[in-house]
């Protein structure tokens, strides 16, 4: 699912930059996600309990980890 860089169907949600709980302003970021889009949420730290969620909502997920304080997850319309 990574690819080469963001395309017109790719939109980033960087969580570190969130006050607070994130998980509202991933919820709708996803509403608005384009059905073959992808969602490339940003944090510093493995959201493990994210997963389950995506996952009864109907969406797959891709997990890289970056750096060590830097976990990107690819997140898109499960097939």
């Amino acid at each position: 699912m990574a690819s080469d860089g963001p395309t017109d169907s790719t939109r980033t949600l960087d969580a570190r930059e969130i006050d607070g709980e994130p998980f509202g302003d991933i919820m709708a970021a996803l509403e608005e996600l384009p059905a073959e889009g992808t969602l490339e949420l940003v944090n510093s730290f493995e959201p493990e309990p994210l997963y389950g969620v995506l996952d009864d909502r109907g969406f797959a997920h891709e997990t890289e980890r970056v750096a060590d304080d830097e976990v990107r997850v690819y997140i898109s319309r499960a097939e």
